[in-house]
């Protein structure tokens, strides 16, 4: 079986290969740190808006300045292994970084689907 979590710049691989069928990639980011069903909710309706929807993990470092130094309480790897066993979850990779600009200019999606927080 071939795994959802990729590095970014396989994902950024994947998007190019969806794009080229003439598909949609709806993207997205998160701490994800405790999953709850209002994350299950987002992610269900990001999926909607394309044909696959990828899930950017913040990395450890990023959820310690986003949320503070108890924080994370479940790994960047752990989180990243949760969030690829969701159904709608196409792929899923760890954003080691705060700024999502890495991000959005190495995976060109179709879609940016954000969160209301």
């Amino acid at each position: 079986m071939k795994t959802k979590i990729l590095t970014l710049p396989e994902l950024s691989a994947q998007a190019t290969e969806i794009r080229t069928d003439q598909k949609r990639l709806v993207l997205t980011n998160g701490c994800f740190d405790i999953l709850h069903v209002g994350h299950v909710r987002y992610l269900q309706q990001a999926a909607k808006l394309g044909d696959f929807l990828a899930v950017a993990v913040n990395g450890d470092e990023s959820v310690r300045v986003l949320k503070g130094t108890g924080r994370p309480i479940n790994s960047e790897a752990d989180r990243a292994e949760v969030l690829a066993a969701l159904e709608r979850v196409a792929f899923d990779s760890v954003l080691p970084s705060l700024q999502s600009t890495q991000l959005s200019e190495g995976v060109r999606r179709s879609i940016y689907a954000n969160g209301g927080n």
